[in-house]
């Protein structure tokens, strides 16, 4: 069972409904894995506090150039779509901007190029209390989140509870998270930002053929319009959470929801009820 918890943009709540419903789904027993795929700003440790026990590097393979046999043909050049490599007399190559498709190494006539994997970020696994715990961090400067994301992803279990912590947004780095997962929890706000980016959300799960609900939160703290286009498009709403200070205030000090406030649990234990008679069916 994997659950990813997405967002259409920052700042919405994702990651604290993501780690609350992993720590208290540990806490019921059973297996739990909280995976965070947020790669360019993971911060689900901040409140995990997880016990990290490997790292694995990630990289993309990028062409490397034969000098001797290259005979600047330019074929690689006009087969890259990304601008990764120009030749002048010899090809010559931008690892930054390589997608690593290996469109080049197949192209090329002379064999000139080879492939050599260029490192972009890393894999960190670990356990935090009952909850397995997997987090991905890309380099600084690296504009390509989705490899590590699949490396991440490479980790989740099999047997148990996943529970995917996606990246904001509807691009590439969020299809790479919920991709193929069992549902998705879109959480947002009751503004016109949250409502303009929950739709975006909503198109892209769909197109996906995703199942998926909602999550409002700081529900009382703005307008009914967001649930008004999810009743118009018959998208169930799982939860509102309240707006509550002593809840930004657990949250400043890097603590859960759950062990912090004891009706916020109750909360939670609900959301996890109505996810299962809604997405994992």
């Amino acid at each position: 069972m994997n659950i990813a918890i997405a967002s259409g943009k920052g700042g919405t709540g994702k990651t604290t409904v993501a780690v609350n419903l992993a720590w208290i789904l540990a806490d019921r027993g059973g297996p739990v894995q909280y995976l965070d795929c947020d790669v360019e700003e993971p911060n689900g440790h901040i409140f995990l506090k997880p016990v990290l026990t490997s790292t694995e590097t990630v990289g993309i393979p990028v062409p490397v150039v034969d000098a001797t046999k290259c005979t600047g043909c330019r074929q690689c050049a006009e087969v890259c779509q990304y601008h990764a490599i120009a030749v002048l007399k010899k090809a010559l190559v931008f690892p930054e901007l390589c997608h690593g498709c290996g469109g080049c190494i197949q192209i090329c006539p002379s064999g000139a190029l080879r492939e050599q994997d260029r490192p972009i970020g890393v894999v960190e696994t670990g356990t935090a209390g009952g909850v397995a715990f997997v987090q991905g961090r890309l380099n600084v400067g690296e504009p390509m989140a989705p490899p590590v994301i699949r490396a991440v992803r490479k980790k989740q279990a099999r047997a148990g509870v996943s529970i995917l912590d996606a990246p904001p947004g509807t691009a590439c780095p969020v299809v790479a998270t919920i991709r193929n997962v069992g549902g998705v929890l879109l959480v947002t706000e009751p503004t016109p930002f949250g409502l303009n980016d929950l739709k975006l959300a909503v198109t892209l799960v769909r197109q996906l053929g995703l199942r998926h609900g909602v999550v409002i939160n700081r529900a009382d703290s703005g307008d009914a319009r967001v649930r008004t286009f999810c009743v118009a498009e018959r998208i169930p709403v799982f939860q509102e959470f309240p707006e509550d200070r002593r809840l930004a205030e657990a949250y400043s000090r890097g603590q859960l929801a759950v062990t912090a406030l004891t009706e916020w649990r109750t909360r939670f234990l609900d959301l996890w009820r109505r996810i299962e008679e809604e997405l994992c069916r």
